[in-house]
């Protein structure tokens, strides 16, 4: 008669689980490309290359609303100090001139002495304003409008008297409209800032094919 040999209850569940063990930390250990934290290399590289163009772009378009804002900045400013020399021309009875020195990118609000004329070594500075204030790469310029000079006023400026007429800083008669043309260096974008024959000053804005 042949007598059955009985394994222990526990030694075949012991073995099943040593061996479960050892499957799941092999299973770990045979992942050399992807970590536990479910990110590989490759797609942490692709979500930084991704993470950098997004990055970039906004950054380039801050850049460019930026320098809109400050080129209609710069040009309301001129808007402002024309009319300023036209207001003091009717306050205070006395000829005022806005004057433009496209180098040095500045622009200046005098009120002329007795001779009514610029220059004659009694005028007063009523304000000094620069370009540079609004950014660099801010000139007197005409942007893709194709205009020639950045500024057209006879003489680089323009005088108001007490009636509202307007003459050239040397007291000479103007038969024209006369403009300020302002932009970024490089770029198309464009502003001018003008006074009609008749005293009305404007401020227009380039489209890109005309002035508005």
């Amino acid at each position: 008669m042949k007598r059955e040999q009985h394994l222990p209850a526990f030694a075949g569940t012991g073995l099943r689980g040593a061996t479960a063990g050892f499957a799941t930390e092999r299973s770990d250990k045979d992942l050399p490309a992807r970590s536990v934290a479910g990110f590989t290399a490759i797609e942490l590289l692709v979500t930084l290359v991704v993470f950098t163009i997004l990055l970039s772009l906004a950054i380039g378009g801050f850049r460019e609303w930026r320098q809109k804002y400050q080129l209609r900045g710069a040009a309301r400013e001129i808007y402002a100090n024309l009319q300023l020399a036209k207001m003091t021309a009717v306050k205070d009875r006395a000829r005022c001139a806005v004057l433009f020195n496209v180098n040095s990118k500045q622009h200046q609000v005098v009120k002329c002495g007795a001779d009514g004329t610029v220059g004659g070594g009694d005028d007063v500075t009523l304000k000094t304003a620069d370009l540079s204030a609004y950014g660099k790469g801010l000139i007197y310029g005409t942007g893709g409008s194709g205009v020639g000079a950045p500024v057209t006023f006879s003489d680089n400026g323009i005088m108001f008297d007490p009636r509202g007429m307007i003459y050239t800083p040397s007291g000479g008669a103007v038969s024209q409209d006369g403009y300020a043309y302002l932009q970024f260096q490089g770029k198309n974008d464009a502003f001018r800032v003008g006074v009609r024959t008749g005293g009305v000053i404007i401020l227009q804005r380039w489209t890109g094919s005309g002035w508005q």
